[in-house]
């Protein structure tokens, strides 16, 4: 079956799911970046300085990190339906406290919380590749993620007029809340529609839970190296939020949290070992191994593509509005040019994945968003409005499409650990968002894009080490048989 089969159009089967799932991914990314076009809004209600308003932005992306490794692990245990529906309904209980919050404490503490929804991309990714074949694959998690992806622009173009609507001093609650009922109400009807496999189909399951299987020594030292980082993204945070940074936690406190995430990666190290700790003495079949240093390549490009997406369109309204001198309205309308662009980069690059080959379309999309940020660490006051906008989104598009190639390779890697891969990679998609947000805060916005530029190209240098997904991955069912599963 051909990707151009892939009956867009319909609303029935694998189609059908498609289409339910990213309106589900949809939902949480307008509750995600709810408070984006509302920036000024908030900034003026509360008395918010700079420096608060860039760290209700990190704030925002911090609890991704450890929630996708987690629901990573919970959607490949439990399945995707159940999954799906308990993160929406928890998500629009976490949307209505930050949208009565009245000081920036309790903003802080709410929009820390409302990272959990951002981990909802990985339920969708497992789904997807339970209900199409490796050759639509690509094109179909493309779908998936580029227009669940448009709910940040959604929410961008509609939000501050819907605070208009509202009217009165707290019109931005309103619609912040507004945000949180959809969330509630769509919850109860994806339970309602939608099932884990189609008909007939074996939902496989990790053996073992609590840490990704891998299947070789050398894979067993560089799942707990690629684990670092999503800790030092959190210890970053917590510096940041220290009195060396905005003095939102004591010294005291800071200290005590960096206490607790070395406790939680020993933890952490402990389940690595618990899992894998019988590739030391029986070697693992050669039909059933996997290499995870195509995990660890695909984190660190998700980094470089939604790591940066994330970070742009935090802080894209805040770029145009104090850049051109124009209002939050036009700013967010503006600025959601950004994320527009999914609608079809991440379908395209998914599309091309499917078509070019994996490791040539991730190439060649890394080099494009590379010169891409380049040229927006240029855009000054004397730029035509126009042409920064096209600028914004020719960058956009390729970083977009980067991201639509990554997911097209994460099903292709181990069926049954897929929604841990997805977890993964998307942690790493945060921590390069917590990595550049905190570069912005200390930098200019010129500076912060050539540093995303810079991340773009050594990344491009590591892609070069990724296999190109060939044949078939083994999985076991039930009774014990081997199911063959083509991944090309």
């Amino acid at each position: 079956m051909s990707a151009s089969k892939l009956k867009l159009l319909s609303f029935s089967g694998n189609s059908r799911i498609l289409h339910l799932t990213w309106i589900a991914f949809f939902i949480t990314f307008v509750v995600w970046f709810n408070h984006a076009p509302l920036l000024v809004s908030i900034r003026e209600a509360l008395g918010l300085t700079d420096q608060q308003l860039k760290t209700l932005l990190i704030l925002n992306v911090a609890l991704t990190i450890p929630a996708r490794i987690v629901v990573g692990m919970l959607v490949d245990k439990y399945g995707p339906k159940i999954m799906y529906t308990l993160l929406l309904g928890i998500s629009s209980v976490l949307c209505f406290f930050f949208a009565i919050a009245d000081s920036f404490e309790q903003m802080a503490l709410a929009r820390f919380l409302l990272g959990f929804v951002g981990a909802g991309f990985v339920i969708g990714i497992r789904m997807i590749s339970e209900w199409f074949p490796a050759k639509q694959v690509g094109l179909a998690e493309g779908i998936y993620g580029g227009w669940g992806n448009f709910g940040s622009a959604a929410a961008a173009m509609t939000l501050p007029t819907l605070a208009l609507l509202f009217g009165g001093e707290n019109g931005w609650r309103y619609a912040l809340a507004t945000t949180g009922a959809m969330a509630l109400v769509y919850a109860f009807i994806y339970y309602n529609s939608v099932s884990d496999t189609p008909k007939g189909s074996t939902y496989f399951k990790p053996k073992k839970s609590g840490a990704m299987e891998v299947t070789s020594k050398l894979d067993f030292f560089l799942y707990i190296v690629m684990s670092m980082p999503l800790y030092g993204a959190l210890a970053l945070l917590a510096w940041k939020l220290s009195p060396a940074g905005v003095s939102l936690l004591s010294a005291p406190i800071t200290q005590a949290v960096y206490v607790v995430l070395a406790l939680l990666f020993a933890y952490q190290i402990y389940h690595i070992w618990q899992v894998n700790k019988t590739i030391f003495h029986t070697p693992v079949p050669q039909i059933h191994q996997y290499k995870f240093k195509q995990v660890a390549v695909l984190n660190l490009a998700y980094l470089a593509t939604f790591g940066s997406e994330l970070a742009v369109v935090s802080m894209l309204p805040l770029f145009f509005s104090d850049t051109f001198n124009i209002s939050p309205v036009q700013a967010g309308l503006l600025a959601s040019g950004f994320a527009f662009m999914n609608l079809v980069s991440r379908p395209t690059g998914g599309y091309f994945s499917d078509k070019l080959g994996r490791k040539r379309t991730l190439t060649i999309c890394l080099s494009g968003l590379a010169f891409g940020y380049f040229v927006m660490g240029l855009i000054t006051p004397e730029w035509f409005l126009v042409l920064a906008v096209l600028a914004t989104m020719m960058c956009s598009f390729l970083v977009q499409a980067g991201e639509g190639a990554v997911f097209a390779v994460v099903p292709l890697v181990q069926r049954r650990l897929t929604g841990q891969i997805a977890g993964m990679a998307g942690a790493y998609g945060n921590v390069g968002a917590v990595l550049f947000l905190t570069v912005l805060s200390v930098v200019s916005a010129q500076t912060f894009f050539w540093v995303i530029a810079a991340t773009a190209i050594v990344t491009l240098f590591v892609v070069q080490f990724m296999d190109e997904p060939r044949g078939q991955m083994a999985e076991v069912l039930p009774d014990g048989t081997v199911q063959m599963i083509d991944v090309h």
